[in-house]
């Protein structure tokens, strides 16, 4: 037999579903609209409405069921005045209270709830209190709980208070799951994207040491803040927690789900090559070789889901419907996503000449994280660890003067300065040439390199003679930081952070980094400052300051 009660929880009446423990009655629980487990009441919760009742009634028949729509009460005890019985209230078809003269204060967590008939007096005095608004969807007034709050609201309305409810602990669903948080608790999140998300009631000293972070963010919908993953922005938090005496949960988030796999030339027949005029459009634009690989090869998934239709005739739903595609069930990246709309557009806008269009879905925003560096020892165990010259000189480059994977590998004998002690790089990511220093102590190892291989054109030879593969570099830099020992998340770009970073710590000037970075912006050179504390002193490559 299953029993209801009908309560209000969380600013809103649901019914209440107590049933003796069984996964098949569950199960068909969770068929509901809306319907949520609640670590504070045990029990299964769902929406108090006609809709949520009808399909209560639909899955289980009515001998199995007992239906009270008498309120639970749970309240606190309130002065003489204010303690009379609550007398049963209908609920309207907007949900709210048939008796209208009637005043209701709810707090849970961060938030206070409050429910009362409409008088400009009283409105105007809730105003009066920072960051309070109107929730038309719940027909409620929403008040922060800053400290204080709740005694002004008790002191205002006085013995007019019908009835006060105070939550010592109040849910929060984050990554697929429910957990209920005291007042006096703090759960920290490790997220998949690099980000900590912090839940915690109204704690002000947390709340003022988080907004020292970058790139912090308040999510107002979840009420919860995030910072980038830091080993010293963690310590902070759980140190100043500890000292305003909250019990400190951490948990990580699991690894997701992958999604659904990119259609093959096995999965459907007369699959389709990218129109050849694509590629000769994009480099009779000159596109580097880089980004016309990729367009080819996101234009070629696109019009293979519409394997069926012309390609001059797929329409601009037809494309919505396949970046929905990208996002919900190959669960691609923002960044995949994006270049999947570039590729699309290039054919529609440049080759056939159609008039420029804005594709959007809504998702949300790349998280910023601080990248992952390594410190000075770390540089010299990494760089102890490679026997082979050539790689060694890759992973200097990258560490020495800040190189790009597709740098490295693409470099030229002709673009090692000497005299001047830079390296040139030439047509770059966006096709812009600058110049990165070039440090003493890698010339040693790239002149016994030169000795024993003898590059002609290219520095590093693949093992044809062209360009050297982008992937062995990568697949080397992840045995070498195995054999280091190193066991941070990774690659060959994050000797190129820290070549930023170090470059900081010793003194060089931000713009001088940003011109060797080859960033277009100085906010992307920005997030250095973030990772060091160091002062700026003077201009010198950080190999230089290694004994190796």
């Amino acid at each position: 037999m299953i029993k209801t009660s009908r309560i209000f929880h969380r600013g809103e009446e649901r019914l209440k579903l107590d049933f003796p423990y069984n996964t098949t009655i569950a199960a068909q629980v969770k068929q509901l609209p809306r319907a949520a487990w609640s670590q504070t009441h045990k029990a299964w919760l769902i929406p108090f409405t006609e809709e949520s009742i009808g399909a209560l009634k639909i899955i289980f028949p009515e001998t199995a069921i007992n239906i009270n729509t008498e309120i639970e009460p749970v309240t606190e005890s309130l002065p003489p005045a204010a303690a009379s019985p609550v007398p049963n209230r209908s609920v309207s078809p907007q949900g709210t209270y048939a008796d209208r003269n009637r005043i209701k204060i709810e707090v849970i967590g961060r938030k206070i709830i409050l429910k009362l008939p409409k008088n400009d007096t009283d409105i105007k005095f809730i105003n009066s209190l920072k960051y309070s608004r109107w929730d038309g969807r719940m027909f409620c007034w929403e008040i922060p709980n800053y400290p204080g709050n709740l005694d002004m609201l008790k002191d205002y309305f006085g013995s007019r208070i019908d009835e006060l409810v105070l939550h010592e602990k109040f849910d929060v669903s984050a990554h697929n799951e429910t957990y209920t948080i005291g007042n006096d608790e703090l759960l920290i999140i490790k997220t998949r994207t690099g980000r900590l998300k912090l839940i915690f009631g109204y704690q002000n000293a947390l709340r003022l040491q988080i907004k020292k972070y970058p790139y912090c963010s308040w999510d107002a919908k979840n009420k919860w803040w995030t910072i980038p993953f830091s080993d010293i922005y963690l310590n902070e938090i759980q140190a100043l927690a500890l000292e305003t005496g909250l019990k400190v949960t951490f948990e990580e988030e699991a690894a997701g789900s992958s999604g659904v796999k990119r259609i093959s030339a096995f999965d459907i027949p007369n699959y389709r090559q990218c129109p050849e005029e694509m590629i000769l459009k994009m480099k009779e634009k000159r596109y580097s070789e880089r980004t016309i690989k990729v367009y080819i090869g996101m234009f070629t998934e696109f019009i293979n889901y519409y394997h069926k239709y012309d390609i001059n005739k797929i329409d601009e739903p037809q494309i919505i419907s396949f970046l929905r595609y990208l996002v919900m069930e190959r669960k691609v990246s923002s960044s995949y996503q994006n270049q999947a709309i570039n590729a699309i557009k290039c054919y529609y806008e440049k080759v056939l000449g159609g008039q420029r269009k804005f594709y959007f879905i809504e998702r949300p925003m790349s998280e910023i994280t601080l990248p992952v560096v390594f410190n000075e020892s770390e540089i010299i165990s990494l760089l102890g660890c490679v026997s082979n010259i050539k790689h060694k000189c890759m992973l200097m480059l990258a560490y020495s003067s800040g190189l790009r994977l597709g740098e490295i590998v693409r470099l030229k004998l002709s673009d090692i300065d000497r005299e001047r002690m830079q390296i040139r790089v030439e047509e770059s990511k966006g096709k812009k040439d600058r110049y990165t220093k070039l440090s003493s102590r890698f010339l040693v190892t790239y002149d016994q390199y030169l000795e024993e291989h003898k590059p002609v054109v290219y520095v590093f030879n693949g093992a044809k003679g062209g360009i050297y593969s982008a992937s062995s570099v990568q697949n080397m830099m992840t045995e070498t930081l195995k054999k280091s020992g190193i066991t941070k998340d990774a690659s060959v770009k994050t000797l190129r952070h820290t070549f930023a970073t170090h470059s900081l710590e010793n003194g060089v000037d931000l713009r001088y980094i940003q011109s060797m970075m080859g960033h277009a912006s100085s906010k992307t050179t920005e997030v250095y400052t973030h990772i060091t504390t160091k002062g700026f002193d003077q201009i010198k490559s950080p190999m230089d300051n290694l004994d190796i």
